[in-house]
């Protein structure tokens, strides 16, 4: 009964070795893709009253994670019985990517004025929670493609593997995701109050450290405008670059046309093309219904 005991332990153990190194060579291969999802959702999940700023972060990364236990059981069904869906579910989703960082390039270029917070934008509580409310759908909806994305390339990964160490390893990146990007996100806006926070300290110490404190907090509260505004700019180039990324790497005709070109400038290119035929699209037939 003991030695069974002790065998059924070791294969545990063992089970749990093998994930945690396919779980490593797993978060290598997703880390570019895990930093665009950072950067897409730190843009995402910006821009709010500073009282609301972490209940819309709670909010995302509760629909974050209804995303993956969604997309988890689907991606194995349709690896085992579907595997052809696979690529047209990607392409689907690039194309929604090109899509919304082309309509952003697009809005900062005609009308650079659009992006303002909710709540400087009506005083109205009504209006500044339903702001709120679409600005979450649409990054829960951006996290679901971004999921797919990470999901499809992790299981890529491990399909040598046996099913528990798959499900396992691809739990796990997808855990991840939801944890350490959000984790950050909710870190960064919250960097005023951190500095308030030192600047507050900064009256009770005395001599360089009291000195250090409060340039340390100014630093921070003037820093976050110029970081949200950085973090808009690298989240809307990295939905180009994985949108026009599952183009280049998914369909033959446009990876070899591009293989002369770095793959970064490849696929921003690619994602600016295909985002500006779908934009251009959309418009037409807006215009169309409209006349």
């Amino acid at each position: 009964m003991a030695g069974g005991l002790l065998a059924l332990l070791d294969d545990v153990a063992m089970l749990l070795d093998d994930a945690a190194v396919m779980s490593k060579v797993a978060a290598k291969k997703t880390a570019a893709l895990l930093g665009d999802d950072l950067a897409v959702n730190a843009e995402k999940a910006t821009g709010f009253h500073a009282s609301r700023e972490l209940p819309v972060i709670w909010a995302i990364t509760k629909g974050a994670l209804i995303n993956k236990i969604i997309i988890l059981p689907i991606a194995f069904l349709l690896s085992a019985y579907a595997s052809w869906l696979i690529v047209p579910i990607l392409l689907l989703g690039g194309a929604y990517l090109s899509y919304e960082g082309t309509e952003k390039v697009v809005e900062w270029i005609t009308r650079p004025h659009i992006n303002k917070p909710a709540a400087s934008e009506s005083s109205d509580k009504k209006k500044i929670l339903h702001s709120e409310a679409v600005k979450i759908k649409a990054a829960i909806r951006t996290d679901f493609i971004l999921s797919i994305e990470i999901i499809i390339i992790t299981l890529d990964t491990v399909m040598s593997q046996s099913l528990p160490i798959q499900i396992m390893v691809v739990s796990l990146i997808a855990l991840l995701a939801v944890v350490a990007v959000y984790g950050v996100v909710a870190l960064l806006v919250r960097m005023d109050d951190a500095g308030l926070l030192l600047i507050e300290r900064a009256k009770l110490l005395k001599g360089v450290i009291a000195r250090a404190s409060h340039i340390t907090g100014e630093l921070l509260i003037n820093a976050l405008p110029k970081v949200i505004h950085l973090l808009g700019i690298i989240g809307t180039i990295a939905m180009l670059l994985v949108g026009g990324g599952m183009f280049v790497h998914n369909i033959d005709v446009i990876h070899h046309f591009m293989s002369t070109l770095p793959t970064l400038v490849a696929d921003l290119i690619v994602g600016l093309v295909i985002g500006m035929m779908l934009l251009t699209s959309m418009r037409i037939i807006k215009l169309a219904k409209t006349s």
